[in-house]
Parts: structure tokens; C-alpha cells; sequence
């Protein structure tokens, strides 16, 4: 298995924030990896939202699922029916019916930790302060940790208010300390001001692990010089600690030093000419600094405001959005609502009003502020869920003190869907509303567009934290609601306890339970009228029968939520091949993505990120570990070859009587010898078991280490062997009083008994008592046994096999087989082999142990358990507030590609971060195109794929990635056609003469092959060519050719041929 990690990072703890194994760190584990440290703040804090449309029930609901202590809801309003098309809480009992206490209902069954309350007075200075006041000063704290006795953080978010409400609250929040952000949404734009004070201290600013690089030597001199592997991260004036250095030891507990970069693998550090000689070992790593905001309250930042802006072009924008909104706000007070529906005289009125606030602060782009009022009356469920999820985001930084806040304000816009073909001329009729749930929707894109969103097919891959948003998005639009429309969710996962900080659909009920038949049944719940059908299957190459090309052509469009690379990259290859439209969607922490593939028009998607190559060499892992990441492999190694290869490997034995007639590696029939001859009778033999094995890894094997490469080797005269990224190890001695001792032989005693189906006992008193009685022989280490240093080495270091040995292995086997079962099949298998699972407190507690116990042997600083679990369970940060942004911006494109738009300009890939309060959104990259002369083979490039931008000259044309040629692939006898018939088609066709056909991995034809062979595949039918069963079965074969005078390595540049079989 090969980790996504690499290289010497220093991992961050966030062990301090829940108790191991509880059910806190199996709910929020992933949302622990992107806030850290912070997120024990989260329990003590006390949020407002104020208006709970849209946009406030995307943030409430991001607060309750991520586990806020105390939520209190502010609406004076009662739910319509108008909001059910962006305000996902209520359901049609609720319409008449107060809006927060509504929401309240829906929001106390997210999270039975969180207390939601409501308030529907008005929002005084009194009111605000007792909010203030209810929370008292306490002290947080955790081993190793300085206790904190700041105040817990109040935090209040107005997202209906008017401006003149903003004003005097903002104030009030500004002067007494509490932390005051709005978030608005108004038709297809919206912003977000944050106010957390004059002196706001972020704790940690970064998301990534702090920077570290693995130690090779340190000089003793003043200044110092440390050479490491690598200092590319590292900056002058950056403060670094050290940890694990053997000789120079004084560095690892002394205080933080400035380092100066010297070159790409020297820093210069403060004196070390006094300090001990440096032997080997050790990590430098960046310590993160805290830094100091400071903020305007609302009513200067209206005056002077800072807009974060992800381009510098874009800064005009933003400031007239800015105006915009203010005139909006003028507009209504002036009369009494806002601008109708594709009114021009109202929008003219708001652009008179923005002139005269756009003439204080810059040149006002006029278009954008008429566009953004025309519609401004709409509300639309994706946009408040991006803006909400912004809003969200910056309350999490003010209470937990995790990243860089917005300075101060944030402007959004999707105002490109306004300009599709033909919605310049929708009118106020059009736009006008109808009395429906989708009124909010009508305004900005007309009654007809609704009935066409009702007609769409729609498959959702993955019903996980995007695929939930994605849903509740769809239920709201309409998507699929009409006679004709379908909605398919396809997941093959259950639900977990996992899921539920990030995937809204989901109740603890409902764990266990297939994950879209729940989310179908939460979407129904949401509008009934959506026609959704749940799926449990993987989309991929095992059900390629199931949905096939034809499955794939009859959708409207894909939407991809997948969380593997792989996955996502397999439906992008099956939309290309279909011309069916794909929404691919992606999220790591705080960053997510959205790249839309829309057929003929954008270039075929390229995953936003790819695995990480983190394969470390097996002589590292098992002999030189640096690094925490090389443990928590070693002892994921470990797990593999102790609890479920040997089990495989025996129940194989059983269940197959001609086991020992095939060739097997002598290896495998050694595991199966020691597995059978080491089966535990009761619990305390799983005890003594554990016990050896403990006594094996961090004791035997080190001396035999020790005793072929002594501390003082030398690899030659004056050059010392534990140098450089070797770093010198040493045993340990058991204790069963030791804490990690005896979790190790706890674990690893639970899991050799599950394996042998013997029942485990979790008493750790108990344990210790039979540790406390077991003695083992003392190890003698062996003379003369060779340990390869290299992979070479290993390879070539093959023991002789003993065939007496290998004699007595094999009868022994039989006889054991013999006794066990007799001359019967087995009945049952003999041992249960276990999987790794990352979400196992077991497991978990066994690989955090292993590794620890090996890292001390190296002197490597250890891993809590949830960085352990992180990082061996290869486990994917996620929050809530990324996945619904990321969400809402791909369902943006999903307006586009309803409305049949083909014009690239107005599609969008996006990017955010939300640490840094970033949103890129680029206009996607055409479809290549390339040219393939099939006549002439005088003419100049004949038969060379060229990428081009314009027509060739000599009779060319032009091919798009996105082409295919057809071929109906029954003969005249109704059979599938010969491989010749293809390739006289072709011939025919295009003029091509063909030297090589294939279909994926098939060679259907090769010109250069002998005549014999040659004429066998020209005689050979489609259908008789595959090893792969599944490709038999397809209707339509995708063929890739090479013709004559083509470069071999073209065949992709060249339009597949789809050839339809009977």
C-alpha cells in the first residue's frame, strides 16, 4: 500500500481536543484536521443568526453539524412558501409558522451536542449583551498546554438586516468585544463583512502541517549550521525547534531560534559551539507564529472598505458590488421593497443610487450594478449556500482562532448566467411571481426555465459530504421535480458516525444504513416532487452491464462527488465517451474545486490534484526510519502481515485440498505453518502472543541492529555508519505498568484473538496480572546474519531454501489439514482475516502503539492517535463549510448546462480557499482541437496529429477531443463485422490505411505482425477479440487506430471510432 504522505513533515497534534476513542473524535475527526488545536474552543462558544432564509440556514446549519456549543436563532418573519426554494429546514407543515422556531426544530436532530435556541424580539443593546454575558470566563486547557482564560467567543452574523440594523449593532459588537460578521444574498450575488475587533489574535494562520525537514548534521560553531534535506519552505527570520537529534541533544528542549537560509539545504541557527557533538537524527521544524488583526467597525468600513479579491482585475468589480448593495439598501428604504424582477425602470433607479456612492470610492461599473439589480428580487438556493459557507467559515475563525480572517469584506457574483443566450430578453412577466416554491428561482431565470430544470435526468455519483449538498441543492432548484424528470443517486456506502459532522442528510438513526436509499428519502422529504431513485452501486469497470453507454446518453448531466482520483477520472473517461455533460467536484480542508465538462466546448477534465507518491523504500521502513510518516507505515505493514495475509493465506489452505500441489513461495507456506502452529487455545495465549511479538519488534530486533552495525561503525576509516538520515536506534525494555506498552499488547492481543475466533477481554488490570507472570528466554543475537542496506541488496540476499525443512513444513500440513477437517471440504472458514479500518478504535489503537514504540526506538517524536489515524488511514480533511460552497458553486453550473447554453464564456471552473478567503473563477479551457490529413501521402504533416487554433491549408480537418466516428458494426449476416470489414471501412471512408487497431488493451490488428497472424485477426470477428468479458457485452466498442505514416505514440489525438455491435 502506498501512503499519500512524503518527505519529513512535522505532523500536527490535535490530540488535546477529544478523549481517544470517543464517540467526539469518531464524529468530528475530520473537521479536527483542518481546525486543529481550535476546535476545543467550539464546545464553549455562542453564535447569533439573524434571518433564517437561505443564506442564515446555511450558516446555522454549518455551525450546529461542526459542533458550536450554543446556537440562538433570530427571525421575526414566518416561513412562505417562497422560501422553500432556498431555505432547506422547513418543511410544508412549517409554512405560517415562525421561521427560527421552524428551523430550530430541524436543526436540533443534526447534532444532540449543540443547543439551538430561538429569540424573536428585536435585537437590542440589552438583548446582545446578556447573548454576551451568558457565556463566563473559563479555563481550557490540556496537557502540555498553557490553560486559556479569554472569555469564550461570542460571535453574531446578521444576514436579513438592513443597513441601518447592521450599522447600530456592528457598533454595539465593535465596542464590546464581540465578534460581528454579515452575510447577505440578493438574485446571483452576495457578500460577507467581518468585524472580530482592533485586536484579534489568530493562533495559527496556516492549514498545512507546520514545515519540518529530516536533520543530517549540525555544526558546532556561532553561528551553527544545520544541513537538512531540504529548505525550500524555510524563510530568514523564521523560529525553528528541534527534535530526536542524538549528540547535540541540548537542542531538543531549547527555546526557539531564528534560522537564516543559507542555500537549498543549510540553515545558519544561534551558537551551538558549546553544545554537545552532533551523532545523528533529529528534525527541524518551523514554529507557527501568532498573528495580530485588527478590524473597522461596519460604519467605516462602508466609507474606506477593504475587499479581499482573488485578482487585482477583479477589484473594480467587487467596489461596484460594493456600491450596488448600499444603493439596494437605499432603494428599499425609498420604497418599501426591492426591484421587480427584470424591471428596468427599478434597476436604473438603483444605478442613480450607486452613482452617487460610486463617485466616493471609484469608477462603477454600470453594467454589472444594472444586472446585479435586476434580479436582485431572486433568491436562489446555490447562492446562499456559497455565501453562507463563506460566513460560516469566518465564524469558526473567530471562535476557534484557525486561520486569517477577511479584511473585511468579500463580494461574490455568478451575474455570467445572465448572460446566456436569450435571458436578456426574459421580461417582468417572465420573471413575474407565481405563487409557487420556486418564486425566488422565476425571478431571476423565468417560469419556463423552472419547467425545464422539472424535465432533467440526472445522475449524482456519491451521496458522501458534496453529494449530500449537492442534493439538498437539486431538491430545492426543482432539478428533476417536473413528469419527466429523474434523479439516480448511486452510493454502495453506509452511513457512519463519521459522516455526520459534514453530510446533512443523515441522522445517528440512520447509521448503518445504505447512504443513498437515506438521502433519497431525505430529498423527498425536502420536495416531494422530485423524482429520485437510489442506487447502491459503484460506478466503475464491474458495472459497466449496469450503466451502460446508452444509460449514460439519455442524461442530461453528471454530477461527480466522488473521493478518489481514480473514480472521478473513470466517469470523466465515460462522459467523454457518451457527450454527457459532467459536474466534477472536489474538496481537501478548507480547498475545493469545481470544473464543469461541458460536451464540444471545454477541454476533457484533468483531476484539480493526484495521489501523492509517498512509497518509502522497504530498507527505510524496516531498518533507517526518520519520520513518523515511516512508523505509522511500518506499523501499517505490520498490521497487513500479522492479522490479515496470514489468514487469507490459511482459510485458502483449508478451502482448497490442491493447495499444496501448486507451486506456492516458499514464504506463504512457511505463514501458513506458523499461523496453524501458533493457534491461541484461549485469551491468555492471545496475551503471551502479543507479549512475544512486542519483545520481537522493539527489543530482538534492535539488538541484532545493534549487533551487526554497533553505534561506533564505521562505513569507512573516519566516515560513521549512524549518520546523515541514519539515525542510531535503541532498545526498550517492557513494563506492563508502561501506558503504551500496554496498549500495544492490548490491541494486538484483541486482534490475533478475532482472527483465531477467540473471544478477546478488554480488562486491562487483568492483562497487566498475566504480564506481570510471563518471563521471557533472553535473545542471543546471531552471528554472521546478513541485513541488506539497499533494496538491491535485499533482492539479492535470498535465503537458500532448506528442502529438508521445506519436507517437514509440508507434511506437517497435511497431517494439520487431516486433523482439522478430515478428507471433508471446510465448513466454514478457519480464521477471519481483518481489514484495516480507519474509523476502528481497534485498529487505531494498534497502529498508534506500533508506531509510537517504534519511533521511540528511533528517537522520532510520537503521533497522537488522531494524527496517527490521519495519516495511516490516509483520511482526507473535510468540513462542512467547503463541501456546501464547493456545492453551491457546481449546481451554478448546473443552471448553465439546463439552459443548453454553448457558449464557453459563460461556463466557469472554480477554486476557493476558504482559509484565505479566496474565489477564483476562470472561464474553463476550449476543447483542443487537432488536424489529420487522410489523403496525400505527399502532402506536407500527412498523417501527423497538429494541434491548431485554425484551418490547414491542404485539405485537412479539424477534429475536436470531443469527435468520434461511427460505424455500425453488424455485416450483411447480421453478425458483429470482421476486423477487416473495419478496416476496409475506414479505407473507404476516410481514405485511412491502418496499421494498427485496437480496443484498450487489445491488439485487434498490427501490420507489422507475420502474414499467419495478420490474417487471423483480419478474419476475426469484433466480438471474439477480448479477454475481458465486460467488452463483449458492450453495445458500442471504442477503437483507437494508427495509420500509416502516424507517430505510434498519436493514437489518442486521432477521433476514437465507436462501433456499434448487435
Amino acid at each position: 500500500m502506498a501512503p499519500p504522505w512524503g518527505g519529513a513533515r512535522r505532523v500536527r497534534s490535535v490530540g488535546a481536543v477529544v478523549m481517544a476513542g470517543s464517540e467526539e473524535e469518531a464524529r468530528y475527526s475530520r473537521q479536527l484536521y483542518v481546525l486543529g488545536d481550535g476546535a476545543r474552543r467550539l464546545p464553549e462558544a455562542a453564535v447569533l443568526v439573524s434571518g433564517l432564509r437561505g443564506t442564515g440556514a446555511q450558516v446555522a446549519t454549518a455551525l450546529v453539524l461542526a459542533g458550536t456549543g450554543r446556537v440562538v436563532l433570530h427571525d421575526c418573519d414566518t416561513a412562505c412558501t417562497a422560501d422553500r426554494a432556498h431555505q432547506f429546514l422547513l418543511g410544508e407543515s412549517d409554512l405560517g409558522q415562525n421561521r427560527a422556531e421552524a428551523s430550530q426544530r430541524a436543526l436540533a436532530e443534526l447534532n444532540p451536542h449543540v443547543v439551538v435556541e430561538t429569540h424573536n424580539g428585536e435585537l437590542s443593546e440589552a438583548f446582545l449583551a446578556s447573548f454576551r454575558d451568558s457565556l463566563r470566563p473559563c479555563a481550557m486547557g490540556s496537557p502540555g498546554m498553557a490553560a486559556l482564560t479569554d472569555r469564550p467567543r461570542t460571535v453574531v452574523v446578521l444576514t436579513e438586516s438592513p443597513l441601518e440594523e447592521q450599522i447600530r449593532i456592528g457598533n454595539f459588537c465593535h465596542a464590546q468585544g464581540i465578534c460581528f460578521i454579515v452575510a447577505d444574498t440578493k438574485g446571483l450575488a452576495g457578500q460577507v463583512f467581518c468585524d472580530f475587533g482592533e485586536h484579534f489574535v489568530v493562533d495559527d494562520p496556516a492549514e498545512e502541517d507546520p514545515v519540518s525537514a529530516a536533520v543530517q548534521h549540525i555544526s558546532q560553531g556561532n553561528p551553527g549550521v544545520v544541513t537538512c534535506m531540504g529548505t525550500k519552505d524555510f524563510r530568514d527570520g523564521d523560529l525553528v525547534t528541534f527534535s530526536g537529534v542524538q549528540g547535540m541533544t541540548e537542542l531538543n528542549s531549547h527555546k526557539p531560534v531564528p534560522v537564516r537560509v543559507l542555500d537549498t539545504s543549510r540553515l545558519e541557527i544561534s551558537d551551538t559551539s558549546s553544545f554537545s557533538p552532533y551523532r545523528c537524527g533529529g528534525l527541524v521544524s518551523r514554529v507557527q507564529q501568532p498573528k495580530d488583526c485588527s478590524h473597522e467597525p461596519l460604519c467605516q468600513a462602508l466609507e474606506e472598505p477593504k475587499i479581499k479579491v482573488a485578482n487585482p482585475e477583479d477589484e473594480p468589480r467587487s467596489r461596484s458590488l460594493h456600491a450596488a448593495f448600499q444603493a439596494l439598501h437605499a432603494f428599499r428604504r425609498e420604497r418599501g421593497r426591492l426591484p421587480r424582477p427584470r424591471a428596468a425602470a427599478d434597476a436604473e433607479r438603483v444605478l442613480e443610487l450607486a452613482r452617487s456612492l460610486g463617485a466616493q470610492q471609484g469608477p462603477l461599473d454600470e453594467e454589472v450594478v444594472r444586472a446585479f439589480a435586476s434580479v436582485s428580487a431572486g433568491d436562489l438556493c446555490p447562492v446562499a449556500a456559497v455565501v453562507g459557507a463563506l460566513a460560516a467559515q469566518e465564524v469558526l475563525k473567530a471562535i476557534t482562532r484557525k486561520f486569517q480572517p477577511l479584511n473585511q469584506w468579500l463580494y461574490f457574483d455568478a451575474l455570467e448566467c445572465l448572460a446566456l443566450p436569450g435571458a436578456a430578453e426574459l421580461t417582468e412577466t417572465d420573471c413575474a411571481p407565481r405563487g409557487s416554491r420556486y418564486d425566488g428561482q422565476i425571478a431571476v431565470f423565468g417560469a419556463n426555465f423552472q419547467e425545464k430544470l422539472g424535465r432533467q435526468k440526472y445522475l449524482v455519483v456519491g451521496a458522501g459530504a458534496i453529494g449530500c449538498e449537492l442534493l439538498k441543492n437539486f431538491a430545492m432548484m426543482g432539478l428533476a421535480a417536473g413528469p419527466d424528470g429523474e434523479l439516480i443517486i448511486t452510493d454502495m456506502d453506509t452511513v457512519a458516525l463519521s459522516n455526520l459532522h459534514r453530510q446533512l442528510l443523515y441522522r445517528s438513526a440512520d447509521i448503518s444504513e445504505p447512504k443513498s436509499v437515506v438521502a433519497a428519502a431525505a430529498v423527498q422529504r425536502m420536495n416531494p416532487d422530485v423524482r429520485v431513485t437510489p442506487h447502491q452501486n459503484q460506478v466503475g469497470p464491474a458495472t459497466e452491464m449496469l450503466y451502460r453507454d446508452n444509460f449514460f446518453r439519455h442524461l442530461d448531466g453528471v454530477a461527480s462527488a466522488l473521493d478518489t482520483i481514480e473514480a472521478r477520472t473513470y466517469l470523466e473517461r465515460r462522459c467523454l465517451r457518451c457527450h454527457t455533460p459532467l459536474l466534477d467536484s472536489g474538496t481537501e480542508g478548507t480547498q475545493g474545486n469545481v470544473l464543469p465538462m461541458v460536451p464540444s466546448l471545454t477541454k476533457p477534465l484533468k483531476p484539480a490534484s493526484t495521489p501523492r507518491n509517498g512509497t518509502f523504500p522497504l530498507c527505510t521502513l524496516r531498518y533507517f526510519p526518520r519520520t513518523i510518516q515511516h512508523t505509522l507505515q511500518w506499523a501499517r505493514d505490520e498490521f497487513e502481515g500479522l492479522f490479515q495475509l496470514p489468514a487469507e493465506q490459511v482459510n485458502q489452505f483449508m478451502e482448497d485440498p490442491d493447495f499444496l500441489k501448486q507451486q506456492r513461495p516458499r514464504k506463504v507456506l512457511e505463514q501458513v505453518w506458523d499461523s496453524l502452529r501458533k493457534r491461541p487455545r484461549d485469551w491468555q495465549d492471545c496475551v503471551h502472543w502479543a507479549r512475544q511479538r512486542w519483545e520481537s519488534c522493539y527489543h530482538d530486533t534492535i539488538i541484532q541492529l545493534l549487533q551487526n552495525y554497533p553505534p561506533e561503525h564505521e562505513t569507512s576509516p573516519g566516515v560513521p555508519f549512524w549518520t546523515g538520515d541514519r539515525t542510531c536506534p535503541h532498545p526498550l525494555t517492557f513494563s506492563p505498568d508502561n501506558d503504551t506498552h500496554l496498549d500495544y499488547v492490548l490491541a494486538a492481543a484483541h486482534l490475533f484473538a478475532q482472527v483465531h475466533r477467540v473471544s478477546p477481554c478488554r480488562d486491562r488490570a487483568a492483562i497487566q496480572a498475566i504480564l506481570h507472570g510471563v518471563v521471557l528466554p533472553p535473545f542471543v543475537p546471531q552471528e554472521g546474519l546478513q541485513i541488506p542496506l539497499t533494496e538491491e541488496l535485499a533482492e539479492e540476499a535470498q535465503v537458500p531454501t532448506d528442502h529438508r525443512q521445506l519436507t517437514q513444513i509440508t507434511q506437517d500440513l497435511v497431517q494439520w489439514r487431516l486433523d482439522l477437517v478430515g478428507n471433508e471440504e471446510a465448513q466454514a472458514p478457519l480464521m477471519e482475516p481483518i481489514h484495516f479500518e480507519k474509523d476502528n478504535n481497534v485498529h487505531i489503537d494498534f497502529i498508534t502503539a506500533a508506531s509510537n514504540l517504534r519511533a521511540e526506538n528511533y528517537s522520532i517524536s510520537p503521533a497522537d492517535r488522531l494524527t496517527s489515524k490521519r495519516i495511516a488511514g490516509q483520511i482526507v480533511p473535510a468540513i462542512i463549510t467547503t463541501t456546501a460552497a464547493v456545492a453551491g458553486l457546481a449546481c451554478l453550473e448546473v443552471y448553465k448546462l439546463v439552459w443548453g447554453c454553448q457558449d464557453l464564456s459563460c461556463y466557469r471552473n472554480s477554486n476557493i480557499s476558504l482559509s484565505a478567503c479566496l474565489l477564483l473563477r476562470l472561464q474553463p479551457l476550449p476543447a483542443p482541437t487537432y488536424w489529420f490529413l487522410p489523403h496525400g501521402a505527399g502532402q506536407p504533416g500527412y498523417g501527423v496529429p497538429v494541434l491548431a487554433a485554425t484551418p490547414w491549408q491542404y485539405g485537412g480537418r479539424e477534429w475536436s477531443c470531443w469527435d468520434r466516428l461511427e460505424m455500425q458494426g453488424v455485416g450483411a449476416d447480421g453478425q458483429a463485422v470482421t476486423v477487416q470489414e473495419v478496416l476496409d471501412w475506414l479505407q473507404r471512408t476516410y481514405g485511412w490505411t491502418v496499421t494498427m487497431l485496437l480496443c484498450g488493451d487489445n491488439v485487434l490488428y498490427d501490420s507489422k505482425a507475420d502474414a499467419e497472424t495478420r490474417a487471423q485477426q483480419q478474419a476475426q470477428r469484433l466480438s471474439e477479440n477480448f479477454r475481458d468479458a465486460r467488452k463483449l457485452q458492450q453495445q458500442d466498442l471504442e477503437l483507437l487506430y494508427i495509420c500509416e505514416g502516424q507517430d505510434a505514440e498519436a493514437e489518442d489525438t486521432s477521433p476514437p471510432l465507436l462501433c456499434s455491435l448487435p
